[in-house]
């Protein structure tokens, strides 16, 4: 299993935002580095963004691709792209991170899942 996944839920619609494009990047010597691309499925779920064991402390960053999503399926949005930035620390190599968005065509949200 990946260490890193993601769960998108469209909340003005109460159902997964399916289709949706991601980008995981680490931080390192001050810029992104692409970790990986992957798209929502059905559920709304990526499962497969880093194989597993490939987990390093660091900084990390999930970018959502939400504007073309929101502009399929609600014809408008106001955020084109919402960046989450996690810390992985030292000692954390093992556990698995599970990093949710809560989208709507205004706003959206997120926490560290299970």
């Amino acid at each position: 299993m990946s260490p890193i996944t993601t769960h998108v839920l469209d909340t003005a619609l109460g159902e997964p935002a399916r289709g949706l494009k991601i980008e995981l990047s680490r931080l390192e010597n001050g810029a992104w580095s692409v970790v990986n691309r992957g798209k929502t499925n059905e559920d709304g779920r990526i499962g497969d963004l880093m194989k597993a064991g490939d987990l390093k402390a660091g900084t990390y960053r999930m970018l959502f691709m939400t504007g073309d999503y929101l502009e399929r399926i609600h014809s408008a949005g106001f955020y084109p792209e919402a960046p989450i930035i996690f810390e992985i620390r030292e000692g954390q190599e093992q556990e698995h991170f599970h990093v949710p968005l809560l989208l709507s065509p205004y706003g959206y949200s997120t926490y560290r899942g299970s």
